[in-house]
């Protein structure tokens, strides 16, 4: 169990190892962009991309990890560490099985899945059609190795390992890379898609030696004799139907986007990946280093300590994702323009994604505070709460991605920004809804009262780094959009940290306590 100074510092370690992910990630979309632009055969790649990730986040990453951390971990404080192992072999065990009867599952119905159920404007288009299948069969060979790769994510950071899991995001996109530069010129897409099998196996793979070292051990066993194995069963349940509704939002997006212009299908992915982005670096650091901590703290019935850990989490994510979500809007479009804007991505290409980041980046705080909120409900065992309002709000969300694209229709503007704007709206209603059950679920509340006089004066300096961001843009408007970009981007962080000066001191100090 970390230590408020122990804890931000391995967040800074994961942070880092993230942002080299993000940074990785950001190379191979770039790549990706100039070879493909927001042409259709990408909106193929990418829907197609949504069937393998949807069965691993709906039983590895998602469901799995929410449920297996707080367990295995539980088991680790109690000196239990046989059990441990016990209860690691038979969820790899379960998890790799039933990962791999589904992708054969979904393998065989692909046709029907594209034509119906994902992308019904795209199977409009013959050739695309059939691109669209071969692409899915292919990347369902991921699904298996991310769900192992995920559960050896879990076991790692209960055992306090952090940096080496958080280098697989970055390996991971090094098999994009490959696919892309290696394999796409001589089999065109196909190869991109044989970059991502890569990928995910390089994801798993390069974690086994970190886990050896921390005395991981298998046998074979579907560990359903174990009572820790049927526990972690139980807590999935709830957890499982939550990514579910969560996933069919984003099924309804493509299916919805499928049936646009072409390109609408790239643009809300690109948007959505920069905001993604962003929320990775400033709030999974904070997060992935917090729920052992949280978890370990519940079970130990220390609540003090698990408020001050957690005010903590919540006041770095906000003070962060706020003016991170100004910076995006304002700079949005010379952002993509030096990002991607060449080869086959193009000014409209660009024009494209900045609607959907426009309406993203309003959602990324929200996105923070849900990565919080969401782990310290599994802290205590109780996957069933945030389900229940991830449920509720995702079907909002698709309600909302039905209205407001239909919406934005009337008012002539592009229809894609407006499922980027149901999302958004959606996130934050579900944060906030989780943080008003959460002040009555820990004992003493919250102590959110605490957190407004820190937001005052985060409004007060976004207002001010937006008006240095005008004169930045003003200044440089005819410069090349990649010094208008980091221009503004170390004016704009410049101004905004002249009001937290005190506060990055303490940060400071506390990281080298």
């Amino acid at each position: 169990m970390m230590s408020i100074p122990r804890l931000f510092r391995a967040a800074g370690t994961v942070a880092f190892a993230l942002l080299l992910g993000q940074v990785t990630g950001l190379i191979s979309r770039i790549l990706v962009a100039r070879a493909l632009g927001t042409q259709g055969a990408l909106d193929a790649f990418y829907a197609a991309n949504r069937v393998a990730e949807t069965l691993f986040l709906l039983v590895g990453g998602g469901a799995l990890g929410s449920a297996f951390i707080p367990t295995f971990t539980g088991l680790l404080v109690k000196k239990e560490e046989d059990q441990a192992w016990r209860l690691a072999s038979g969820a790899a065990t379960l998890l790799g099985l039933t990962l791999a009867l589904l992708s054969g599952l979904c393998a065989w119905l692909a046709e029907p899945i594209v034509r119906y159920a994902l992308a019904p404007g795209l199977a409009q288009d013959p050739a695309l059609f059939a691109l669209t299948v071969r692409l899915v069969r292919i990347q369902l060979l991921t699904s298996a190795l991310f769900g192992l790769g995920g559960l050896v994510v879990g076991i790692l950071n209960a055992r306090g390992v952090f940096f080496v899991p958080a280098l697989m995001p970055a390996v991971y996109q090094i098999g994009w890379i490959f696919g892309t530069l290696a394999l796409a010129p001589r089999f065109g897409i196909d190869g991109l898609a044989w970059g991502v099998v890569l990928g995910a196996a390089l994801y798993l793979l390069l974690q086994i030696p970190a886990l050896l070292r921390q005395g991981g051990r298998y046998t074979l066993s579907l560990g359903l004799e174990n009572a820790h194995v049927r526990q972690v069963m139980r807590l999935m349940a709830p957890r499982l139907f939550g990514v579910a509704i969560v996933q069919l939002n984003f099924w309804v997006n493509i299916w919805l986007a499928s049936q646009m212009p072409q390109g609408s299908i790239s643009a809300v992915t690109y948007g959505f990946t920069l905001m993604l982005m962003a929320q990775a670096v400033i709030a999974q650091s904070v997060a992935t280093a917090l729920l052992p901590t949280l978890s370990a703290q519940a079970a130990l019935q220390k609540f003090d300590a698990l408020r001050g850990v957690l005010a903590s989490a919540l006041r770095a994510v906000l003070g962060l994702s706020l003016p991170a979500a100004a910076g995006l809007i304002s700079l949005g479009i010379p952002l993509i323009a030096a990002l991607f804007q060449r080869g086959s991505f193009d000014a409209e290409s660009t024009r494209m994604v900045y609607w959907a980041l426009i309406f993203y980046a309003l959602g990324l705080p929200g996105h923070a505070l849900l990565e919080i909120l969401a782990r310290t409900f599994y802290a205590f065992h109780d996957t069933k709460t945030p389900v229940m309002v991830g449920a509720a709000a995702m079907t909002l969300n698709i309600v909302f991605s039905l209205l407001f694209s239909r919406l934005f229709l009337r008012l002539e503007w592009p229809a894609h920004g407006g499922l980027a704007l149901a999302n958004s709206l959606a996130t934050w209603l579900e944060a906030l809804t989780l943080l008003w059950l959460l002040r009555k679920r820990l004992p003493g509340g919250l102590g959110l009262k605490r957190l407004l006089p820190q937001l005052g004066t985060a409004l007060l300096a976004i207002g001010f780094m937006l008006l240095v961001l005008q004169g930045v843009k003003i200044g440089l408007a005819a410069s090349p959009a990649w010094l208008l970009t980091a221009a503004g981007v170390g004016a704009g962080g410049l101004a905004y940290g002249l009001f937290f000066v005190r506060d990055l001191r303490q940060a400071l100090r506390s990281f080298r306590q």
